[in-house]
């Protein structure tokens, strides 16, 4: 059993939550936020994009509750401590829970700059405790399936491979969210996730050529970039804030290998995992097991117990996909192709 202790009670610590209580070894032993702390416990206000009916009220007299992260990390009981508070705050709270002795998740992106995501690397190198970015993609059945498609050769080379996140623009945190000099816009909050994949399928990309625009953050809410990658598949991703009332939020993504192609759309629902081979008539692919959430908190946990570092994904993964999403920025704002060291 290991005991958790959550810092940041908006929509990513709800959902963290309730992930957690999907797990049997986890026990959440605290929580903290200086703003939405509920003096009763229950968490029910909570919103966020995607939808959910489970109410979530905890008995503060069993779960200690903390305005002040410093309390938390002062806590014995707390083994794992889970970051879900806003991007400004993951480099002071990830460094003292590190230097604590603590083990560490912490949500994306790692930081605002590569510069600060450092800062953390740096730390996490020379912790005792593990340190895990929460990249949940890495972890989400349908995109476990594609990129060990795209590792082991399953259907051939892959010769191309797309991929989109779109959403309305955030309902809530907005005062968050909508700051770009503290969100990174829809580029670093939303569509990372995307960028890390390509790095993880393909290595990291020599260089990148990306448009875009920003409309309501003053960073990047809209972008369409292709990665170079030395596999030589065209490889592309398209992140949006931007979709119309209603829209709601999906992730997609196209591959095109060499005997098959495989298309993704969250909003299929169970039949959002299509297979098209030569020949054959095109078939759903049912993938087992929990959401990314659960999976990605399954391994933090796993490492814990067996004394192990992550592995699936790693703090320097996190680095990465932030100097890349910054290599974006860079394009979009100069309209050239931009190399990567």
């Amino acid at each position: 059993m290991v005991n958790v202790g959550v810092i940041g009670l908006g929509f990513m610590g709800l959902t963290h939550i309730k992930a957690y209580r999907q797990l049997p070894n986890a026990r959440i032993v605290a929580i903290c936020d200086s703003v939405r702390l509920p003096a009763d416990g229950n968490l029910a206000s909570v919103a966020g994009n995607i939808a959910t009916t489970e109410q979530i009220h905890f008995d503060l007299a069993v779960v200690r509750g903390y305005k002040d992260y410093h309390q938390l990390l002062a806590n014995p009981e707390v083994q794992l401590v889970d970051i879900c508070v806003p991007t400004p705050l993951h480099v002071p709270i990830a460094v003292a829970a590190l230097t604590a002795g603590k083990h560490v998740l912490c949500e994306k992106p790692l930081a605002r700059t590569s510069a600060l995501c450092r800062a953390i690397v740096e730390v996490a190198r020379q912790a005792p405790g593990y340190f895990m970015p929460a990249m949940c993609l890495r972890f989400w059945p349908e995109w476990v399936w594609a990129q060990q498609a795209i590792a082991q050769g399953t259907y051939g080379k892959t010769l191309a491979a797309s991929f989109r996140r779109l959403s309305e623009p955030p309902g809530w945190s907005q005062g968050t969210y909508l700051k770009g000099d503290d969100s990174g816009g829809a580029l670093l909050d939303m569509h990372i996730h995307d960028t890390d994949f390509v790095q993880f399928c393909f290595g990291k990309p020599r260089r990148v050529a990306a448009a875009g625009f920003s409309k309501l953050s003053g960073a990047v809410d809209h972008v369409l970039t292709q990665y170079h990658v030395d596999s030589g598949a065209l490889v592309w991703a398209e992140g949006s804030w931007l979709m119309g009332p209603g829209s709601g939020f999906k992730m997609a993504y196209t591959i095109h290998f060499e005997r098959a192609m495989a298309d993704y759309d969250s909003s299929r629902g169970a039949e959002a995992l299509r297979l098209f081979e030569p020949g054959q008539a095109p078939r759903t692919i049912a993938c087992e097991g929990p959401d990314g959430y659960v999976g990605e908190l399954r391994h933090m946990l796993e490492c814990i117990e067996t004394g192990k570092p992550p592995s699936v994904v790693t703090a320097e993964d996190g680095l990465r996909a932030v100097e890349i999403c910054e290599a974006e920025d860079r394009s979009v704002r100069s309209g050239k192709i931009v190399d990567l060291d």
